[in-house]
């Protein structure tokens, strides 16, 4: 069974540092570009931040760039959101996404899957 299990959000003071940890399981990890988005409520779901299959290339909101970094540890099936300077406005729920880069799984139907979910909440 497909699964992303989101881990280390939290409530930290503005200024501070947080890194979230995505880890997948029942998937080829290879075969699959990783992202961060965020949902706070009552308003839209938004990319965060993106990296292809090899993490050979990253893209990042411009509400993040600078502050975010996202990085993946293939051998392990793992992706990060470390986050710096973070602010009140970052505060949101945090969700893992997968996306087929390959042949191989568009072929399949094996298109996206999401995770649970991490809320994150900056406050003083």
């Amino acid at each position: 069974q497909v699964q992303l299990v989101e881990s280390g959000g939290g409530l930290v003071q503005p200024g501070g540092s947080l890194r979230l940890s995505c880890a997948a399981s029942g998937l080829t990890f290879s075969w699959y570009a990783m992202s961060w988005y965020r949902q706070a409520p009552g308003k839209e779901r938004e990319l965060v931040a993106s990296i292809t299959s090899a993490g050979v290339s990253t893209n990042y909101s411009d509400s993040v760039k600078g502050r975010f970094t996202i990085f993946r540890d293939n051998a392990k099936n793992m992706v990060y959101l470390q986050m710096n300077s973070l602010k009140p406005e970052d505060t949101a729920g945090y969700y893992c996404n997968a996306r087929c880069s390959a042949y191989v799984c568009r072929r399949l139907g094996f298109y996206d899957c999401w995770g649970q979910g991490t809320q994150v909440t900056v406050s003083s």
